[in-house]
C-alpha cells in the first residue's frame, strides 16, 4: 500500500501545473488549471494514561504528508477532478502502542497515528450554475462534524467512498445529500469498510441571528439520527453571542450494512441535544456549554447515543476518554476561556465536568478534564502555523483505573500548508 501510495504522489510530483493539451487546433485539452496542494504537518506527542491495563507512556514523533493535484477536465466547463495522498510515518522508533503496530497496549500507553499511506481523495467534481456533484473518496465535513467529519486532529484523516451532492439554488438555502458506501476510518488495518448508509442535511439562513438546520443520518446497521438545530449571533453591545441550540433522536436503522446477522435489523432508542453559548468581544471569548447524550440500564429497552461517523476529538474533552459513549450516557457541562488576535495568535482553557445519564454500578461521575491551547502563525512563512496542547483528565467514581482513569495528554506540532 505504502509503494502505491508513494507512486502516485510521484506521479502527481510530475504533472505539469499547465494544461495539458491533447488537440491545440480543437483547444481540446485532458488537463487544465492543474494546482497542487500539500501539507507537511510534524507532531510530537506524549500520553501517561494510568488505567492499569495500559502500559508505559507513550511518546511519538510522527509526520503527515499529504500531496494532492486538482485540475479541469477534458475542456468540459465545471468538471474537474482531485487525486490526493497522504503518508503517516514515525521518526526515532515507535515508543507507543499505535492500535496497528506491532507494540502492546499493555507495553505503550495508546497514540492513535500509525504508520500507513493512502489515497485519501480521487473523485471527479461537476458545478452547474449553483449545484455542485461529488463522486469517489473524499473529505465530508456536515456542520459541526458532531455526525459526519474527517477527524483531521489524527494525522490520517476518515475519509468517505461517496456521491454528494450539494445545491444553493435558493437563496439562504443550502442541501446536502450523499450516498456512502464505504468509507477508511482514520486508524484502519482493514480494507475499506462497506456500508450503505444515506446523509441528509438540510439548512435555511433566516439572518445572522438564526439559522435552523434539519437532518436525516441513515448509517447503515447502526441507527437512524433525526435532529434539528439552531444557530446564530446576537449583538450585545460590544459584544457578540453566538449560540448553538439542538436536539436529535436516535431510531432503529433502516439500512443494512450486508447480509451478516449482526449487520441486520439493528435497534437503537437514544436521544440527544447540546446548548452552547459563546460571547466574543475586542478578541476575548468566553463560553458555556451543556452537552447530553443518553444512556442505558443495558435492561431498559434502550441504546446509548452514539455518532460513529464524527470528528470525536473536538468534542467531550481532547484526552479524548468519550470517543465511545459510556453505557450509562454522558453529560458534559464546560466552560471556555480565551483571547485571539492578529499576531498574537490564539490562547484558550476549556474546563469539562462529566456524568452519566444513568448510574453505572450505582455511580455517576466521570470526572473532570482541564484543557490547554496555543496557536499562532509563524512570522515570514506562509503557511506555517505552531500548536501547543494540553489535556489533563481527572478521573470520577465510574471505572477509575481502567476505562476513565487519570491521563495527561500532551502536543507540539507545526503545521505547513501550501
Amino acid at each position: 500500500m505504502i509503494k502505491i501510495t508513494l507512486s502516485a504522489i510521484a506521479i502527481l510530483t510530475m504533472a505539469s501545473p499547465v494544461t495539458v493539451s491533447l488537440s491545440a487546433d480543437e483547444g481540446f485539452s485532458l488537463l487544465g488549471n492543474a494546482k497542487f496542494n500539500g501539507e507537511i504537518r510534524p507532531r510530537y506527542e506524549t500520553v501517561d494514561d494510568e488505567s492499569t491495563a495500559s502500559g508505559s507512556a507513550a511518546n511519538a514523533m510522527t509526520v503527515r504528508a499529504v500531496l494532492g493535484l486538482e485540475a479541469q477536465l477534458l475542456g468540459i466547463e465545471g468538471l474537474s477532478g482531485k487525486v490526493e495522498g497522504t503518508t503517516v510515518q514515525s521518526i526515532g522508533g515507535e515508543h507507543y502502542y499505535s492500535v496497528t503496530n506491532s507494540r502492546s497496549s499493555t507495553a505503550y500507553d495508546t497514540i492513535a497515528d500509525p504508520q500507513q499511506s493512502r489515497i485519501t481523495q480521487a473523485y471527479l467534481h461537476y458545478k452547474l450554475n449553483k449545484t455542485t456533484a461529488k463522486v469517489g473518496r473524499q473529505i465530508i465535513n456536515i456542520d459541526n462534524q458532531r455526525f459526519v467529519g474527517s477527524v483531521d486532529w489524527r494525522q490520517m484523516p476518515q475519509v468517505f467512498d461517496a456521491a454528494l451532492i450539494s445545491d444553493n439554488t435558493i437563496d439562504a438555502l443550502t442541501l446536502t445529500g450523499a450516498y456512502v458506501w464505504g468509507r477508511d476510518l482514520a486508524i484502519n488495518n482493514n480494507p475499506t469498510s462497506k456500508t450503505n448508509s444515506i446523509i441528509l442535511n438540510g439548512s435555511y439562513k433566516v439572518s445572522d441571528m438564526l439559522k435552523i438546520t434539519a437532518y436525516d443520518y441513515m448509517i447503515s446497521s447502526a441507527s437512524d439520527t433525526v435532529g434539528i438545530a439552531l444557530t446564530g449571533t446576537l449583538p450585545f453591545a460590544n459584544a457578540k453571542v453566538a449560540y448553538r441550540a439542538e436536539y436529535a433522536s436516535q431510531g432503529d436503522a433502516s439500512r443494512d450494512t450486508d447480509n451478516l446477522p449482526a449487520n441486520q435489523n439493528v435497534q437503537a432508542d437514544a436521544y440527544y441535544y447540546n446548548l452552547d453559548l459563546k460571547a466574543d468581544m475586542n478578541g476575548f471569548f468566553a463560553g458555556a456549554g451543556y452537552e447530553f447524550l443518553s444512556g442505558t440500564t443495558t435492561t431498559d429497552g434502550k441504546t446509548k447515543f452514539q455518532t460513529p461517523l464524527a470528528t470525536l476529538h473536538a468534542f467531550n474533552g481532547w484526552a479524548d476518554k468519550f470517543l465511545a459513549t459510556p453505557t450509562g450516557g454522558l453529560k458534559d457541562t464546560s466552560v471556555t476561556l480565551g483571547y485571539s488576535a492578529a499576531g498574537l495568535g490564539k490562547a484558550m482553557v476549556v474546563y469539562h465536568d462529566f456524568a452519566t445519564d444513568v448510574e453505572m454500578g450505582g455511580k455517576s461521575d466521570l470526572g473532570n478534564e482541564w484543557d490547554l491551547l496555543y496557536t499562532n502563525a509563524i512570522p515570514g512563512v506562509k503557511g506555517l502555523n505552531a500548536l501547543v496542547k494540553a489535556a489533563f483528565y481527572n478521573a470520577g467514581d465510574v471505572n477509575p483505573t481502567t476505562t476513565y482513569a487519570d491521563t495527561d495528554k500532551i502536543w507540539l506540532q507545526l503545521d505547513y500548508k501550501f
